[in-house]
């Protein structure tokens, strides 16, 4: 059997803290902007 929200076609929201979000892209992005630093820095050396 469907339930209500599936025939419609409505799915149920979840709620994700703030806090987790921020700590994600913070726990990815601090390693991804030094390996991008460290990049530029060699290919600079490289053709500068």
């Amino acid at each position: 059997m469907s339930t209500p929200a599936s025939r419609t076609g409505e799915q149920a929201t979840t709620h994700t803290p703030v806090a987790l979000i921020a700590f994600a892209w913070t726990l990815v992005g601090v390693p991804l902007a030094y390996g991008l630093y460290n990049t530029i820095k060699a290919a600079s050396a490289l053709f500068g």
